[in-house]
């Protein structure tokens, strides 16, 4: 089976040291396309570093909701820039109305601003939400929807917002929360989604399956959601892999082409 993980951070620090060997075991265990993401200006250089080192990591840059307040005044011109250069996807934004001492109006101005730029490029964007589901596809609507798709990582929304989103575009992505027997709320959801608009994602390094070895998270381990997955929605494992596969190339093959410096890295 051929496994696509959509959304991931592998420039983050505590990979550093172990990524050569994370790469390594995604490609044994079949993972060999991965998106990933950044999410604040500190990494988008390591994540540029290691996209070139890695031909199977697609990278998407953007400002995530967590660390809008430590943005420089010229974030967009940089974040413009690299989209312009790279030809990469915007990713990971978004609304979260679970973090600390939150400015609602800064979150969906630079939330809009992103959304503006994928539209302008003709990219997709990977979607962040937590508590703001409603307004989310409120600002899409208004935004035009997601012409150039967009996928909602790790979706934890309700069944009924499914739809909502598919109609604006948008794939619906888990990760190793629906491993977890408790969140019956993601488990309804997944039911929810349309065969053609399912993903599969570690968001590695957090959000470690049930069952896995961690500490930490790696695109080896989608192989626990691709089962959970599977179970829940009563339909072959083999089954899941190709469509998902599919799905994730619709989004993103065309961001996904063999960049990397050292084609010894480039499994």
């Amino acid at each position: 089976m051929r496994l696509f993980d959509v959304h991931t951070h592998l420039q983050d620090t505590r990979l550093e040291a172990i990524v050569d060997q994370v790469i390594h075991r995604a490609q044994n265990n079949g993972v060999d396309r991965i998106v990933s993401c950044g999410v604040h200006e500190g990494d988008w250089g390591p994540l540029t570093h290691l996209s070139r080192k890695f031909a199977a990591i697609c990278p998407a840059y953007g400002l995530h909701p967590w660390f809008i307040k430590t943005r420089t005044p010229s974030w967009l011109y940089t974040l413009e820039k690299l989209i312009a250069e790279t030809g990469a996807s915007v990713g990971e934004i978004g609304l979260d109305r679970m973090v600390d001492d939150y400015d609602a109006e800064d979150q969906e101005t630079v939330f809009i601003a992103q959304l503006r730029l994928a539209k302008k490029y003709r990219v997709p964007v990977s979607l962040h939400c937590r508590k703001a589901w409603a307004l989310m596809a409120d600002i899409l609507e208004r935004e035009g929807g997601l012409p150039f798709y967009g996928v909602i990582h790790a979706y934890s929304g309700s069944g009924e917002m499914v739809k909502v989103y598919e109609n604006l575009g948008a794939f619906i992505s888990f990760a190793g929360s629906i491993t977890k027997p408790q969140n019956k709320r993601v488990s309804a959801a997944l039911t929810q989604v349309s065969l053609d608009r399912l993903l599969l994602e570690t968001d590695s390094p957090d959000i470690l399956p049930l069952g896995a070895d961690g500490p930490l998270n790696e695109p080896a381990f989608i192989r626990y959601v691709l089962a959970a997955v599977s179970e829940k929605r009563g339909e072959p494992e083999e089954t899941i892999a190709r469509i998902t596969y599919e799905n994730s190339m619709r989004v993103y093959g065309r961001f996904c082409h063999g960049n990397a410096g050292d084609s010894s890295h480039a499994f």
